[in-house]
């Protein structure tokens, strides 16, 4: 074993037990021997190496490539098992240098007028529609669910999520709604189904434009559901009396914020209301993860609360409720990756052994964020005109109710593959 990687494993793992066997034969448990053991093997000796010098990149690369392989446990568990123990000084200076060489990228890169969010989301949405059936519901939710009860399933939790966010709306027959990142179009066609709207749903991703145009069509709401390949910044149209936005905001960037909110408003009615939902952490990050930024979602950015406000503001808008959900996301990551791995076979056909490890550990870390980072989900409801939402809060409850009659009358819906 080098002593770089008994180096860094020693400064790290404190408590809890993690059992490493390098390439050459060579095993040492770390921590403290408490919780469920966690046990890694290293292929090659050059792999331990990669780790030791760039933990951040090369722990999800070496996974993805078979050269780390886990003995017990998973990799959540290894995940989880170092998030809960690392601190500040046990950085090295390769870390540290590296943190430094990728903050000053990233700050040069929030500087470039150029944006690729047609090549970024092109990435990883337009994917083959067949993998993203592996693990999601039946209606395509790639956003977090809504959890009433811990024993809520994946299916009644999406379900409750529309009809929170609905609910939050205000809803009226005939209003004309925009969905600034429609997905696969179920928001959407929810929203015409579940109120009597009109909505416009605007992507950037071609698959999903193609996914959500047949699903439209094959439930017969083509003339009160459309779909346009659109960047939400070239917009132009009547204003809406509604927009909701659902897991599209973490791919603005903070230097398009203050844009974003003033097309928001220029794009609303002045008794118009939005619904914001976006995954958010506690401070303003430094930068992004690597593995993410390299491999996941290129662009993406989770931002903090502070550095959302300000825009708002400054767009002439208001805040009239801000909602903080904490644990939701980890749990609909849960059950994503469950069903991911339960069907690993289809999704190693569909592209291979590599590929199907990189999507477990985006999944697996995606959930750590949510568990150990003190990530979370909020909703933003945004206004014009500072009246156009009642005072007290006990329209949204209301609301759902009348939804959850709607949602227990209607058949579940069928999970077809487009």
């Amino acid at each position: 074993m080098t002593s770089k990687l008994e180096g860094l494993l020693n400064r790290i793992i404190r408590t809890g037990t993690l059992t490493a066997t390098t390439a050459d034969g060579q095993s040492r448990t770390y921590g403290d021997g408490t919780g469920e053991p966690v046990a890694i093997r290293f292929t090659d000796e050059k792999a331990e190496d990669e780790l030791v010098d760039d933990p951040q990149l090369k722990l999800g690369e070496i996974y993805m490539d078979g050269r780390m392989v886990m003995d017990a446990g998973d990799i959540y568990d290894l995940l989880a098992l170092v998030k809960s123990n690392t601190l500040a000084e046990d950085l090295s200076f390769g870390m540290i240098w590296r943190g430094v060489a990728r903050l000053a990228l990233t700050r040069l890169q929030r500087l470039l007028p150029v944006n690729h969010n047609r090549r970024n989301v092109a990435h990883h949405y337009d994917l083959s529609a067949k993998l993203f059936d592996l693990f999601l519901d039946a209606d395509w939710q790639y956003s977090c669910a809504y959890f009433e009860t811990p024993e809520t399933s994946l299916e009644e939790a999406q379900v409750a999520k529309k009809r929170h966010i609905a609910a939050k709306l205000l809803l009226g027959e005939g209003q004309r709604v925009l969905e600034i990142g429609s997905g696969w179009g179920g928001m959407a066609m929810y929203l015409a189904e579940s109120s009597g709207v009109d909505v416009t749903g605007i992507t950037l991703s071609t698959e999903q434009l193609r996914v959500s145009r047949e699903r439209a069509e094959k439930r017969g709401l083509s003339s009160r559901v459309r779909f346009e390949l659109q960047d939400y910044r070239t917009m132009k149209a009547k204003p809406f009396d509604r927009i909701v936005s659902v897991g599209m905001f973490e791919h603005v960037g903070p230097s398009n914020y203050g844009r974003f909110f003033r097309k928001a408003a220029e794009l609303l009615d002045k008794d118009g209301v939005m619904l914001l939902h976006s995954i958010g952490q506690p401070t303003p990050p430094l930068v992004n993860n690597a593995f993410f930024e390299k491999y996941i979602f290129p662009g993406g950015y989770i931002p903090s609360l502070a550095e959302v406000l300000p825009a708002v503001e400054k767009a002439g808008l208001f805040i009239r409720d801000i909602e903080i959900m904490p644990r939701h996301y980890a749990r609909t990551l849960r059950h994503w990756r469950e069903r991911f791995l339960a069907r690993k076979e289809e999704a190693v056909r569909l592209y291979d052994e590599r590929f199907f490890r990189m999507w477990e550990f985006y999944l697996a870390g995606s959930e750590m964020a949510f568990t150990h980072q003190g990530f979370f989900i909020f909703h933003m409801q945004i206004v014009r005109n500072t009246f156009a939402v009642p005072d007290t809060r006990g329209y949204m409850a209301e609301r759902e109710a009348t939804l959850a009659d709607f949602d227990a009358a209607r058949p579940p819906l069928e999970k077809v593959m487009y």
